[in-house]
Formats: structure tokens, sequence, C-alpha cells
């Protein structure tokens, strides 16, 4: 169950981040709010995750997935950059996640 709050919280990331983008630097008032509310939620259920997994691997977990996902949704929705080392970055992240899965077992 820990590992599914985890991930939750780790999706909730791209929730935010696309929320604060759109915020334009706190000039615009729900996105703001949206973001700073789901931000919380976020840091909220990474604690509840923390009662079960130990506090490295969840939290790298949470960055690398939050990150991951922030960056594949500049890529797809905001037209970000896809040249081949940022995807190659993006892979080692995903690795790295994934490592650490496996390792936690």
């Amino acid at each position: 169950m820990a590992w599914l709050i985890l991930i939750l919280a780790a999706l909730l990331e791209l929730v935010w981040a696309f929320a604060l983008k759109q915020a334009d630097g706190f000039t615009r008032f729900w996105p703001s709010v949206t973001g700073l509310v789901v931000a919380t939620i976020s840091v909220v259920l990474l604690t509840l995750a923390l009662r079960d997994l130990p506090v490295g691997t969840a939290y790298a977990v949470w960055v690398g997935l939050g990150a991951f996902g922030v960056a594949a949704m500049g890529i797809i929705a905001l037209g970000e950059s896809a040249s081949a080392a940022r995807l190659g970055c993006l892979a080692l992240i995903v690795a790295g996640v994934v490592g650490l899965r496996l390792a936690d077992g």
C-alpha cells in the first residue's frame, strides 16, 4: 500500500508543477491555489508512505517519478525539446527508480 501512496504522491507532482507553470509566477489566482494545494497533498502522501518505506528510497522515487513525469509532460503538452540527450537522461531516471524499487524488494 505504501508504494501505491508514493506513486500517487509522485503523480500529483505533475498536477502541481503544471498548475504552477500556468500560475505565471503567482500572478494567476486559481492556478496558484491549485498548485499549492496539490503540492501540499503530494507531500502529505509522501509522509504517509514514509511510515513503511525507507526515506532514501521513497524520496528518490518520489522525486524521480515526478521529474520524469513533469519533463515528459513538458515535451508532450508544452512543446519542450525532445532531444536524444534529454530522452536518454529521462531513461536514466526511470532506470534509477526501477532499480531502487527492485533493491527495496
